[in-house]
């Protein structure tokens, strides 16, 4: 390693002022821009184009397997047809035509399964997937499958349409639009005249099992209606014969004139019943008006009476009259007044024999009309039980006939449908008006290979892009100062840069200089020497979060860089269980630290000089666990210090060993070692809180193993310090 000045003198302060440290850290706010997306892409490249790479040799190994594949078009409509609309009063059609129906009569599996057959597309590997090579990723599909389902799959057989039905539905494409009821048959294949021929064959199969499905549907119809109608013509028969038997038994007259008869005897009746009635009520009227008084003469003033009565009341009050002019001449006793009042009690007597003579002739003849009453009562009451006799009868017959008409007119009606159904098997099933038949194509279906690739590489590119920014956003290591500007007590060190494998076996001991590492390490010693006041601290542990992080390289590279500036240093392996010092200085002791910790060894016993001026001591055996020193670190660190040597302890990492945690509360400096984008932010942070301590309250931070070409990419605030020209002045003066 070159030395450019001379060594100073380690006690020596360089001034009385307070030193801060060289880097401080300066926080930058996250911005995001096309800048930081340009660095992100850059920095993250290799794992763009290695995802690209993976995504696009199968996408290119499928791409160059694609074949041309070709389209043919049929374009028709279905109609009824024509003759089925020229009976214009048939009301039993109601078998319209839908394109949606006729659309999936089209995709029906009786027309597929023809269509397979008489094309023999189970017979061509592109439509017969038991005709085709399994590929590699197809093996190994199965043998995932296989591994959680254990059923068996059954193979397809080679020349069966089962598993060639399916590929020929995925070729086959049949919609209409919803505007217009033009239907559209298309299909694809890397064939380009079996792509014109399949719709052209779809459509006359479509025609020969749409007539076979109504020739059958009609076939099914007539007998159904022939059993309907020798069902209805017995049902007819028998309520023909059940309407002629009863007219006969009930012996019902149909003929008007019989009827006629029949009313007129009835209205007589009634008329003749009527009268009687009438007279009745005379009698009745005359019986009690003469009932109703004693005195004759005034009994038939008031009623309606023979002339015999009538002359004889008229001579009593003729008699009457002429008795009250006698009297106004004479007096009673007169003789003409005497022997006219005995004519006029004799004239009473006579009508009054009269009047009661008549009363009982009226009597007999009310009895009379009561006995001719009941009579024609009688009469009335049997005719007119006959006549609803007759009625209900007649109701009966009427109700008879009505069923025995029904039942003809369904036996009619039944009749014409079959008549109707036989026209209609001499019709066709449908009728197509063909637009466009399928012609063969001339321009292969989709876009070429070379757009699929470029469609394929974007696509890759852009899950790469994606997944390279998951990977930056799932990053939660430690890359810059910037980082760790939120942790309080810590002082950044600097940046060590990566060195090559080539690089760190020529670093040691080769005088092989490494410019930027040399200067790193310098860095490294000025921010010890300035957070210690101006002069070097006598102790330091030099530790890490993890295994790995290079702490041991950084310890060795600080004892060589105060070793070549003639500076006392004694560097320990602090690493009791895994210790390699004694394997980087080739000594091949096994005495170390562990022997002294166990009083195996004295101090002069473990500690070892190196002709590059590094005094050493390694950690021996690491089957030595029991320590009888518990103070023998400490002691390590008095004597070294009586001797002028600074101590170095390269330690363990914190998190392996409860070693480092003591070891740092003895030490005067703790040196934290950081690998660049390796080491989390939470795990440092973690370290550090079992590291502080009241003696070593500061711990001073370096980031080790930095790939300056990636760090100049990041957004940080210390991104240029390993600028491009830098670099360069580095190599040039190497």
């Amino acid at each position: 390693m070159t030395i450019s000045t001379l060594p100073p003198d380690r006690n020596l302060p360089i001034s009385p002022m307070r030193y801060d440290p060289r880097f401080q850290v300066e926080t930058k706010a996250d911005t995001f821009d096309l800048a930081s997306i340009f660095g992100l892409i850059r920095r993250r490249m290799i794992v763009i184009i290695t995802i690209t790479v993976l995504l696009m040799v199968p996408a290119v190994t499928t791409i160059s397997g694609l074949k041309p594949t070709y389209q043919g078009l049929a374009r028709l409509i279905v109609h009824q047809p024509l003759a089925t609309s020229l009976g214009g009063d048939d009301t039993s059609r109601g078998d319209a035509l839908d394109v949606k129906s006729e659309t999936e009569r089209l995709l029906s599996r009786s027309i597929a399964e023809r269509v397979v057959r008489e094309m023999r597309l189970n017979t061509q590997p592109e439509f017969n997937p038991a005709l085709r090579k399994v590929s590699f990723i197809q093996r190994i599909r199965a043998t995932l499958r296989s591994l959680f389902d254990t059923k068996k799959p059954a193979l397809p057989v080679g020349d069966g349409i089962d598993a060639t039905i399916p590929e020929y539905y995925q070729a086959l494409g049949v919609w209409h639009d919803d505007k217009s009821e033009v239907i559209q048959i298309n299909f694809t294949s890397s064939d380009a005249e079996l792509a014109a021929a399949v719709p052209n064959r779809l459509v006359s199969i479509y025609l020969d099992e749409r007539k076979g499905s109504v020739s059958g549907r009609l076939v099914l119809a007539e007998e159904w209606i022939r059993q309907r109608i020798t069902e209805q013509q017995v049902r007819a028969d028998i309520a023909r014969d059940a309407a002629r038997n009863y007219q006969q038994s009930m012996d019902i007259v149909s003929k008007e004139d019989a009827q006629d008869e029949r009313i007129k005897t009835l209205l007589e009746l009634t008329g003749r019943e009527g009268k009687i009635e009438e007279s009745r009520v005379e009698v009745k009227a005359t019986i009690s008006a003469l009932e109703a008084t004693d005195n004759a003469s005034v009994a038939v003033q008031n009623t309606i009476v023979p002339d015999s009565i009538t002359s004889k009341q008229r001579d009593l009050h003729g008699q009457e009259q002429d008795l009250a002019r006698l009297l106004e001449t004479y007096d009673g006793n007169a003789e003409a007044v005497v022997d006219l009042r005995k004519k006029i009690e004799q004239s009473r007597i006579d009508l009054d024999l009269a009047t009661k003579q008549y009363l009982q002739a009226m009597r007999a003849k009310l009895a009379a009309l009561e006995h001719e009453a009941n009579a024609v009562q009688s009469i009335l009451a049997g005719a007119q039980e006959k006549r609803t006799r007759d009625a209900l009868a007649q109701n009966e017959l009427t109700r008879l006939q009505r069923i025995a008409e029904k039942e003809q007119a369904a036996l009619d009606k039944l009749e014409d449908q079959r008549r109707d159904l036989a026209a209609k098997a001499m019709l066709p099933g449908a009728e197509l008006e063909v637009f466009s038949p399928a012609s063969v194509p001339l321009v292969s279906q989709g876009r070429g290979r070379l757009s699929y690739l470029i469609g394929a590489l974007l696509a890759a590119i852009s899950a790469a892009v994606t997944a390279a920014f998951v990977i930056e956003m799932w990053d939660r290591s430690v890359r810059s100062f910037d980082q760790l500007a939120g942790i309080v007590r810590t002082i950044p060190a600097g940046l060590i840069p990566r060195l090559a494998r080539s690089e760190n076996s020529k670093t040691m001991f080769a005088h092989m200089p490494v410019p930027m590492f040399d200067e790193a390490i310098r860095t490294v010693v000025l921010s010890l020497k300035q957070s210690n006041g101006g002069k070097l601290p006598n102790s330091v542990v030099v530790t890490s979060a993890h295994s790995g992080d290079g702490k041991s390289l950084v310890a060795r590279s600080l004892a060589m860089e105060l070793a070549a500036a003639a500076i006392p240093v004694l560097l320990v392996d602090g690493d009791l269980r895994r210790g390699k010092l004694d394997a980087f200085f080739r000594s091949g002791v096994m005495c170390g630290l562990n022997e002294f910790l166990n009083g195996q060894a004295d101090f002069r016993d473990i500690v070892y000089h190196h002709p590059s001026g590094i005094d050493f001591i390694p950690s021996g055996k690491f089957s030595l666990q029991r320590r009888v020193r518990p103070n023998g670190l400490a002691e390590i660190i008095e004597m070294a210090v009586a001797a002028g040597q600074i101590v170095i302890f390269d330690s363990a990492p914190v998190l392996a060993s409860a070693d480092t945690v003591h070891l740092t509360s003895l030490a005067e400096r703790t040196l934290a070692i950081v690998r660049w984008g390796k080491t989390s932010r939470r795990a440092f942070e973690f370290s550090l809180q079992q590291m502080k301590s009241s003696r070593n309250s500061e711990i001073i931070v370096a980031i080790n193993n930095v790939n300056p070409e990636k760090h100049a990419l990041y957004n940080f605030s210390d991104s240029e310090l390993f600028s491009k020209s830098l670099m360069k002045y580095y190599k040039f003066k190497a």
